[in-house]
């Protein structure tokens, strides 16, 4: 993922990717644009390009004459995609127990113990990680130094994994083992042992899958998500 500069546009856009992440802006919402304007003190010029950042995203869409409105996928789309991530990303770790430099191993060590503050911080109801290099999955995939890997992975499904990951971990047991697997995750790569880093995010990622039908199971309008 490119660093972009602050561009009026950017930080519209960053800041309303923050608030569907979290789900302030909530699945399946239309976006009222005069009113998102209004609170951002933009004109619709700028708004318009922002929203236009977000729909390459996934996190929107755009129909023509009737506006936008939040993405929220089926059950079965949501569970294509998991499937995919288990596989992509399982490859990923084994390349990044090979590749990561010693250096970058031992940042991956401290940004997990970032994130447990977190966790610690919020009394283990939410485990919301930033974009880019501070996301464990993105620096993950960086560190498989597979640039094709790299492209599918952190391009266009990367923000709407992030919305399903953050929205289906809240007020549940999730944070926490979610981490913990991060930590055996983390292990295997400091090891350089790429076997078994892939074989412990495999089973992280369907853990996460299996989260979403526990959760769908206990839902009579089930709004998905799933934490990773």
């Amino acid at each position: 993922m490119e660093v972009e500069s602050k561009t009026l546009p950017n930080q519209v856009c960053e800041s309303i990717v923050k608030d569907i992440i979290t789900g302030v802006i909530a699945q399946g919402q239309k976006l009222n644009e005069p009113e998102l304007a209004r609170f951002h003190g933009i004109s619709r010029g700028p708004l318009r390009e922002a929203l236009g950042r977000l729909e390459a995203m996934r996190l929107i869409t755009r129909v023509p004459n009737v506006g936008a409105r939040v993405v929220k996928l089926s059950y079965a789309e949501l569970l294509e995609i998991y499937q995919v991530r288990e596989s992509l990303e399982g490859l990923a770790a084994r390349l990044a127990a090979q590749n990561m430099t010693t250096g970058e191993k031992a940042s991956l060590r401290k940004l997990l113990s970032s994130h447990r503050k977190h966790i610690l911080d919020t009394q283990g109801q939410s485990y919301f990680q930033q974009e880019g290099d501070v996301d464990f999955h993105y620096r993950i995939v960086q560190g498989s130094k597979n640039q094709r890997l790299i492209d599918m992975l952190v391009g266009d499904l990367y923000q709407l994994v992030r919305m399903y990951r953050y929205q289906f971990s809240l007020s549940s047991n999730r944070p926490q083992q979610a981490l913990k697997e991060h930590d055996q995750i983390c292990s295997a790569i400091e090891e350089g042992d790429g076997e078994l880093a892939e074989w412990l995010m495999k089973r992280h990622i369907s853990n996460a899958r299996n989260n979403i039908m526990l959760r769908m199971q206990s839902q009579s309008e089930p709004q998905l998500g799933v934490d990773s």
